[in-house]
């Protein structure tokens, strides 16, 4: 049954396939223009380049939110998957796990071109792509219990940009700070470790409020 269900995920992300595209010609974008805005110094862009790549990677994150549950909500699937005999849970790890294969991890891949291109080093890249692992699951499971909070209102984007922005600022800044103490030759096992407890708290309840959220939206 779940393997049917992560088959159903991809299908209809291979449908869609412009949806998982403007994630990644996003994040693509916003990282050519920060040369274009800030100079051509190697040096200021290697400083920034964590930031560059963390700040593209959130706005990204947030772009592709809107597109969870949205789909089952208009057409009625999502009625069925609470009120079907399969536990709501698995259905909410399921689906917020091919969320990130499909929308975030080819950022995430992506990353290290863009951050040799911005200068910087392989020590820092391998601690860059250690923080988006870390990091971007929060992103999802925190910004997919908004995004089902408000999956009632209709043109929910701003309302969830508003929401969801002041929760991402700790793993945006515990990112950042892990990637540039590595730059500095400093150690980074604090900022990863609270990255790392964050994901855990994040996987333990999100899933639990996801499917309240769901519950309580489905019965409106």
């Amino acid at each position: 049954m779940n393997l049917i269900l992560i088959r159903r995920e991809f299908l209809i992300a291979f449908r869609n396939r412009h949806e998982a595209l403007n994630p990644l010609l996003f994040f693509v974008l916003v990282c050519l223009l920060f040369p274009l805005a800030v100079g051509p110094s190697s040096k200021l862009l290697s400083e920034i380049s964590a930031g560059i790549i963390w700040t593209a990677i959130l706005l990204a994150t947030l772009m592709s939110l809107t597109n969870i549950f949205r789909s089952e909500y208009e057409d009625g699937t999502l009625e069925l998957m609470v009120l079907a005999n399969h536990s709501l849970i698995v259905l909410v790890i399921i689906k917020l796990l091919a969320h990130w294969t499909i929308n975030i991890l080819p950022l995430i891949v992506l990353s290290p071109i863009i951050a040799s291109a911005l200068g910087m080093t392989f020590i820092v890249e391998g601690t860059l792509l250690l923080t988006l692992l870390l990091g971007t699951p929060t992103l999802i499971l925190i910004g997919a219990i908004v995004a089902t909070l408000t999956l009632v209102i209709p043109q929910n984007g701003m309302l969830l940009a508003l929401l969801v922005l002041p929760l991402y600022v700790p793993v945006l800044i515990f990112g950042t700070s892990a990637v540039d103490a590595t730059a500095s030759g400093l150690s980074a096992a604090g900022p990863i470790y609270l990255m790392a407890a964050i994901l855990a708290l994040s996987l333990t309840l999100s899933p639990l409020a996801i499917v309240s959220a769901l519950k309580t939206g489905v019965s409106q």
